[in-house]
């Protein structure tokens, strides 16, 4: 039920965000020919995070998706493919670090997504483990979009490393 309300509130936030651009007659998606338009998922539990990211990043260019619980996360990665995950690591008011299951699965079902960890519960271990798990960068909160778009950008740009087989 909370997830529910949580979720219509974000789908209302979209629909006003939709009505300004529309008035200021800003066009998320020009079909002129374009290179591809990369695509990105911000997996966080806070709302206000996830709507921020998703109207900077629609501002700048890219499709972007957006998961507030890891179940959401997991069935979005599974179904599409993202240039980029911006993932937090705590999903739930819970201890357990559970965004490390979604960047293993985005690893495993697309081994060149790029990953960004954004967390405010960052340490030397865990970000060791997020990058054993297939993190390309990890960023603490707070971290100005700007700083975090900069970081999307050149992973965009650069070659992925080669994911090294585990067992």
């Amino acid at each position: 039920m909370v997830t529910s309300v949580k979720q219509t509130r974000f789908v209302h936030l979209r629909r006003v965000s939709e009505r300004l651009r529309g008035m200021l007659g800003i066009q998320e998606n020009s079909p002129r020919n374009e290179p591809r338009i990369p695509r990105l998922l911000v997996v966080d539990d806070e709302e206000s995070i996830c709507f921020s990211m998703c109207e900077y990043f629609s501002l700048q260019g890219y499709k972007v998706d957006t998961a507030r619980e890891m179940e959401e996360a997991e069935k979005l990665v599974e179904s599409s493919e993202y240039q980029v995950i911006i993932q937090d690591l705590r999903l739930a008011t819970t201890r357990d670090p559970d965004g490390l299951n979604v960047i293993k699965l985005a690893h495993q079902r697309h081994p060149s997504t790029r990953i960004i960890v954004l967390t405010a519960y960052g340490s030397a271990e865990m970000e060791d483990e997020a990058r054993r798990c297939g993190a390309d960068a990890f960023l603490r909160k707070p971290k100005p979009l700007s700083q975090v778009a900069q970081v999307v950008q050149g992973l965009i740009e650069s070659p992925a490393k080669q994911a090294a087989k585990s067992a």
